[in-house]
């Protein structure tokens, strides 16, 4: 079935920009696409390239309604106001765009008219000053217990060639934290059972990281490849690990319908999808003592503050200091009154 998000996105695809002016040297579009051109060389993703393209044709045709044709037209003032467009922008469903979406594209605008500058297209930057929106910091929405993450992981029917395959990407979810976009790239040789490891390879920043995988599902790994995967493949076989029924790598966004499926079919009254096992993995580490820069290794993250929002999650051990030492932490039996005598 075709969810209201994914005609979204489909329609967000096909969608054609109307620019008017597309042959200009000076113009938005021939230096955006320059300056596309330039991320790419210097490595940056394709997905952060698609993102860059619709974050400054989107306001290359705010501004071109507004008929400021060049970049070199562009004031601060002309971006402060796109920026209060964006924050009374509605989305299909009438929801305003997160701070988080506002922040996302105004940083992509920022960089191009930053290259702009210091490509000597313009004189000086227009956006050196424009402040972003303040991001929130949210915590995951939903996070699963121990108990919850097997009833998920109960539900494929591992008598079945895909029951078999998806009870082995649902254990790897949990194991080892990872993305699905890396999930879905992994092959066959990325997982050592013997030592334990799991590579991941050109993860989020393509960026590489070994990141350690339980003997349980590194057994449901080697279980499905032995007995399941020879099921899926498609000569000639490029060696990816999960396989789709025509033999190619399971596509990230088919790995978020599988997992939530297998969510809801669980009774576990929480949504969501691949990130749940992810969230999970860090959360119960940490309240099983685990290091807080051991989960940041596992997880891939940068920065470690991005990791220190389990430590808010990871509630359990919070929660013991907090009845051991407050002196109202525990519900006692009230003293009885003396009875009054006549």
């Amino acid at each position: 079935m075709t969810t209201p998000a994914r005609r979204r996105a489909a329609d967000r695809r096909r969608r054609v920009f109307p620019f008017r002016d597309v042959s200009d040297p000076r113009g938005f579009v021939v230096l955006m696409k320059a300056h596309l051109e330039h991320l790419k060389v210097k490595g940056y993703s394709d997905r952060t390239v698609r993102s860059a393209e619709w974050s400054v044709s989107d306001f290359a045709v705010w501004c071109q309604e507004r008929d400021v044709m060049k970049p070199r037209d562009v004031t601060k003032p002309m971006l402060e106001r796109y920026q209060r467009t964006l924050f009374y922008m509605e989305k299909p469903d009438g929801s305003p765009l997160t701070l988080s979406t506002q922040h996302h594209r105004l940083s992509f605008i920022k960089q191009y008219f930053k290259w702009l500058a210091r490509e000597n297209h313009l004189l000086s930057n227009p956006a050196s000053e424009l402040e972003l929106p303040k991001v929130e910091k949210r915590l995951p929405k939903h996070v699963l217990t121990a108990t919850e993450a097997e009833a998920i992981l109960a539900q494929p029917d591992i008598r079945k060639p895909q029951g078999l395959r998806d009870r082995a990407i649902l254990e790897t979810f949990y194991s080892t934290g990872i993305r699905r976009t890396e999930l879905s790239g992994l092959s066959v040789w990325d997982v050592d059972g013997e030592r334990g490891t799991l590579t991941v390879r050109q993860g989020k920043g393509r960026r590489d990281r070994v990141v350690p995988i339980g003997e349980r599902a590194a057994a449901w790994v080697a279980k499905y490849v032995r007995e399941a995967r020879p099921d899926f493949v498609r000569e000639p076989d490029r060696g990816f690990l999960f396989l789709a029924a025509d033999g190619e790598p399971i596509a990230a966004k088919t790995l978020s319908l599988y997992v939530s499926r297998y969510v809801r079919a669980s009774g576990v009254a929480k949504t969501g999808s691949c990130h749940l096992f992810r969230h999970a993995m860090a959360t119960l580490m940490l309240e099983n003592g685990a290091d807080v820069r051991m989960i940041q290794a596992i997880l891939g993250h940068v920065k470690l503050t991005t990791t220190e929002i389990y430590t808010h999650v990871a509630i359990t051990k919070l929660k013991q200091v907090h009845t051991a030492t407050h002196p109202a932490a525990l519900l006692l039996p009230q003293p009885k009154a003396p009875e009054r005598t006549s």
